[in-house]
């Protein structure tokens, strides 16, 4: 048995592998897995964690500015929808108001018609009858003439025609020239 420790002595020894280095670098490998638990792994763990609770937080934080803005969109489409059928109920007034304003002209403007036209015809038969009256005048101072060269003279039935077409030609350019 001597020999076969010494061979496997002879055995490590030739591989360069020891029993108590092999123990000293499992225990050497523990201890520094020990230190990189406490020293590294759970600072990195940590950092790691809060990265995460970071990220998770920018998530919600962009999902609750997202919400937001589809909200403010929202209501931004609702007041444009309501701007656009204020618009229209302003030009639909407008349009009425302009419709009454030009019904009132016209109404104003056919009144005034009338109006001119009722003095016109007043007017015209103001002048009217006052040419009758010159007219009349005219007839009564040539029958007064007419009467008047009959006294002065006699007439024969002849004459008498002459001079009544004489007066109503007479009267007849009076007519006319007024």
């Amino acid at each position: 048995m001597l020999w076969k420790a010494n061979v496997w002595v002879l055995g490590e020894a030739a591989h360069g592998i020891s029993g108590g280095t092999i123990i000293y670098q499992l225990l050497m490998f523990i201890i520094l897995l020990a230190l990189l638990r406490k020293f590294a792994w759970q600072p990195l763990m940590n950092i790691m964690k809060q990265r995460e609770e970071h990220i998770a937080n920018e998530i919600d934080q962009a999902e609750k500015r997202r919400q937001e803005a589809e909200k403010l969109l929202e209501e931004q489409r609702e007041l444009m929808k309501q701007s656009r059928q204020e618009a229209q109920a302003l030009i639909e007034n407008a349009r009425k108001l302009a419709e009454e304003q030009k019904e009132q002209i016209v109404a104003s403007a056919r009144a005034e018609a009338e109006r001119v036209k009722e003095v016109a015809k007043k007017e015209i038969e103001r002048e009217k009858e006052q040419a009758m009256a010159a007219l009349r005048e005219q007839v009564a101072s040539l029958s007064v003439l007419i009467a008047s060269k009959v006294i002065e003279k006699e007439l024969t039935e002849q004459d008498q025609r002459k001079l009544i077409e004489a007066y109503i030609k007479d009267v007849q350019e009076a007519g006319g020239a007024r």
